[in-house]
């Protein structure tokens, strides 16, 4: 992020904290409980949102080398992610020709020779079928014509991007428009990947989504957790079609304020968060990145995943996962369980404690709870209100996509 926006943002801010207000979106919506439980509209999105919509799935160092790869099975289409001899990202339909079984299981590893468990046929990490044990006895095959499926795929600013549909269209540049630019210039491509946290709850992924929306919320629900580190009741939102950055205010905002503006660095007063529609959230800086995927449960409306991945750049990563005398290793995924006298472990143990103390314990607690009561059919709208403008804009987009009425806003004589 270019310095003079940075001081732009924290202006906006420090001027929020000065005069108690919060930003003011000059409406309030009524939002329908349906939303949260209806199977047909949850079909809707899983159509729309999952398996016919381009997916981040990772950062390029998910894949920090030649011969890298990983898996997933989260939107419908199992995925093997590689990095071939030449250092090129694919991504391919993680299933055999024969018979349709899985060539890796693993989460991720370094493997050039993918084998079908089933009956062996094995493939490359650039999707060649390379052979077909007992070939005689089966018969025939041209291997040029049974490589493993390919999806389209593409790797740009540090990120990787798959579309689910061997057809699909998978531009970068029109999805992420002027965002783009800046989401590059973070510099994710140094960013290593370090661990990850699945979250797995009774609530809609909208309701997950929703957690991520506002700061109404920091120092009620958060007063013990983050609303110590936090102020709450201040934001800056900035709209890049259907995506946002949102940022807000640490207390390390207040040390800025005693430092001439050259010197102002927004990474130590807030925390920058950009929604990419339809589920992820990224909160970064130039050190640290987090990935936040958020998937619904296909059949269950009421429930859903979210995938949490942490990555440091690797000074950053070093110092926070160092073991005695253990030299880093960047192709090595390690535990957020392991203990370490390394002094740079609490900001590992930090990032991993937040989302179980505040997301997991405290939001989706909160989510869990609107989830039963929408299910209950009882409580037939929720309000978004004037100072939750990022919830106003994720709804407002996805109810577009799916051709669905606008959001109500309320007037006076409600």
């Amino acid at each position: 992020m270019e310095h003079a926006l940075q001081v732009q943002i924290l202006k906006e801010l420090m001027q929020q904290l000065d005069e108690g207000r919060n930003i003011d979106a000059g409406v309030q919506y009524r939002m329908p409980t349906t939303a949260y439980v209806c199977p047909d509209m949850a079909a809707k999105e899983w159509t729309s949102f999952f398996q016919n919509h381009p997916q981040l799935i990772g950062l390029s160092r998910d894949l920090p080398e030649p011969g890298s790869f990983f898996t997933l099975d989260d939107f419908g289409t199992p995925v093997l992610a590689t990095r071939d001899k030449a250092g090129k990202f694919h991504a391919f339909v993680n299933a055999c020709r024969h018979r349709s079984v899985k060539v890796a299981s693993e989460e991720r590893g370094k493997r050039t020779l993918f084998m079908c468990p089933f009956h062996h046929w094995s493939y490359a990490n650039t999707g060649d079928l390379i052979s077909i044990p007992n070939e005689d006895h089966f018969g025939h095959i041209d291997k040029g014509c049974h490589g493993l499926l390919e999806l389209p795929a593409v790797e740009q600013g540090g990120l990787l991007w798959v579309h689910p549909q061997v057809d699909g269209v998978l531009d970068v540049d029109d999805l992420l428009g002027d965002l783009g630019e800046e989401l590059a210039s973070y510099g994710m491509s140094a960013h290593t990947f370090v661990g990850e946290t699945n979250i797995k709850m009774n609530l809609n992924w909208k309701f997950a989504n929703d957690t991520f929306g506002e700061t109404y919320h920091f120092g009620k629900l958060h007063q013990n957790t983050l609303g110590q580190l936090y102020y709450g009741n201040n934001l800056h939102l900035k709209e890049f079609g259907r995506h946002h950055r949102f940022v807000t205010a640490n207390r390390g905002i207040d040390q800025i304020r005693t430092l001439p503006e050259s010197e102002w660095n927004i990474a130590n007063g807030t925390f920058v968060l950009y929604h990419l529609f339809p589920n992820i959230q990224i909160l970064c800086d130039t050190r640290t990145v987090t990935l936040i995927r958020i998937y619904p449960d296909k059949d269950n409306p009421g429930r859903s995943t979210t995938r949490i991945s942490f990555y440091f750049t690797p000074e950053v990563a070093e110092r926070a996962v160092l073991k005695d005398a253990e030299s880093f290793d960047p192709g090595k995924v390690y535990n957020f369980d392991e203990r370490s006298s390394g002094d740079g472990i609490a900001s590992l143990k930090a990032s991993l404690e937040v989302f179980r103390s505040t997301v997991e314990e405290e939001d989706y607690l909160m989510g869990e709870m609107q989830q039963r009561a929408a299910e209950s059919g009882q409580l037939k709208e929720i309000i978004f209100g004037r100072n939750e403008p990022a919830l106003h804009h994720f709804h407002r987009n996805y109810r577009e996509a799916l051709g669905q009425p606008a959001l109500k806003p309320i007037v006076c004589s409600d």
